[in-house]
């Protein structure tokens, strides 16, 4: 079983932390992107793409950006230890084959946030599926894969959810709609032990799950899918991350990230309380016998 790392030392939250402090340090020495790309003759995309978070610089980069921008010694050699943090690689560098990009961006940042908030329309949010049922949901998803890449991504499936074990875990708030409990993936045998695990998901700490009754009618979540990580510093900006074909798309403007706050607010308001969510998953796997 891959190690987990805690919250705040996932590698790709260090990075974005990284990414917040040398964009205040430049601007706090007044200088533009464009300025300090001619000053250090890169290239005229390197700045940005460490700003943005998309690289994730060398030290010996980062310590040509504090000289540049007069950053105080103590302060700087404490950027640079970042730096190198970041650098450092996550539980999930060992799948890297089998992960594109997109995703394994996505586990970095799950792995350091402190709140997780999901909503599924056709599947159980990746956190809670027990390894048949992942297994049979990446079988029969959109690309066709060797058994053994299915067997890694069941294994990378399984390793993110150690996130939920750890003691600093995160909380996390899955909503569902009704018509994930009645796909029958992967036959009724496994389809059942999915949602007793479910029920049983939802007495541990921490966890929360409801369901939007197919007497909701439409609702904020017609659109489809969607994950909100939060993060407990301020510095590092709550994330949405989109589930697309090819690959995934993260959204961090604020505008973007409050309307999916909305959204899911609006799902609640919509859904089954936490109890009557967990009586109405009972009630359908007791009828899967």
């Amino acid at each position: 079983m891959a190690r987990q790392q805690d919250q705040g030392n996932s590698p790709t939250l260090l990075a974005r932390r990284l990414a917040v402090e040398l964009t205040a340090r430049r601007e706090a020495a007044g200088l533009t992107r464009e300025e300090v790309t001619r000053r250090l003759h890169w290239a005229g995309s390197t700045l940005f793409r460490i700003e943005t978070g998309r690289t994730k610089p060398q030290p010996r980069s980062v310590r040509e950006l504090l000289d540049l921008y007069h950053v105080p010694t103590a302060e700087k050699e404490g950027l640079i230890q970042l730096a190198r943090d970041a650098r450092k690689p996550g539980w999930w560098h060992s799948f890297r084959g089998v992960l594109p990009n997109p995703y394994e961006v996505f586990i970095g940042l799950e792995a350091g946030a402190t709140t997780i908030r999901t909503f599924e329309a056709l599947v159980i949010p990746g956190l809670l599926q027990t390894p048949d049922y992942a297994r049979a949901v990446i079988r029969s998803g959109r690309q066709e894969l060797e058994p053994e890449e299915i067997e890694r991504r069941v294994q990378v499936r399984v390793a993110r959810q150690q996130i939920l074990t750890r003691p600093d875990r995160p909380r996390l708030w899955a909503v569902v709609d009704e018509a994930v409990l009645h796909h029958m993936v992967g036959g009724r045998t496994i389809m059942r032990d999915q949602l007793d695990h479910l029920v049983g998901a939802s007495e541990q700490g921490k966890t929360t799950i409801q369901v939007v009754p197919f007497t909701a009618g439409a609702h904020a979540g017609t659109s489809g899918p969607f994950v909100l990580l939060g993060f407990a510093e301020p510095a590092v900006p709550d994330v949405v991350y989109l589930e697309t074909i090819p690959d995934g798309v993260y959204l961090e403007g604020a505008r973007d990230v409050e309307a999916f706050m909305l959204a899911f607010d609006r799902l609640l308001a919509a859904a089954l309380h936490p109890d009557d969510s967990i009586a109405l998953i009972r009630r359908l796997a007791d009828a899967m016998g």
